[in-house]
């Protein structure tokens, strides 16, 4: 119990001191992943920032796909950092490079990859498989086309 306790209160001040010192962004994102076999994905990302050169993004989401002919949900936790230090282009930070992890309830997925504008991400990776999903194991080379939705728009 006490160490569940000593967590929680980590996460909480831990979270609390980093958005005390970065801004922070809230994304949705949808996006298709080859994983062993095709999955749509969609969720929601946290966006901190000190400045527009480096981004970090926490994140979690869904995959969905159907696996032995069954629709299968797999929740994942998501951790990127994207970094762009070149500061002589016509338009600030066309692309970032990406480096990050996925971890599912069946693999966890170190990936890189570029970001266009931030909006739109392009990943490759290799999945570690430690569980399976009805027999099968999803493991293996792994690509990622993400689309980011910044909710900053659509407020007011």
């Amino acid at each position: 119990m006490f160490k569940k306790i000593t967590i929680s209160f980590l996460i909480f001040f831990g979270w609390y001191a980093l958005q005390a010192q970065l801004t922070s962004h809230v994304a949705a994102f949808v996006g298709y992943q080859y994983q062993k076999q095709s999955f749509g994905e969609l969720g929601l990302r946290y966006i901190f920032l000190k400045n527009d050169n480096f981004l970090y993004r926490l994140g979690g989401g869904v995959q969905i796909g159907e696996v032995k002919d069954k629709i299968a949900f797999i929740p994942k936790l998501q951790g990127d950092f994207l970094w762009n230090t070149n500061d002589n282009t016509a338009i600030q930070h066309p692309y970032y490079f990406i480096v990050g992890t996925e971890v599912s309830t069946q693999a966890i997925s170190p990936k890189v990859g570029i970001s266009l504008f931030g909006i739109l991400d392009f990943t490759a990776g290799y999945s570690f498989a430690y569980n399976d999903i009805r027999g099968k194991k999803l493991d293996g080379v792994n690509a990622n086309i993400t689309v980011n939705i910044p909710l900053v728009v659509f407020a007011k």
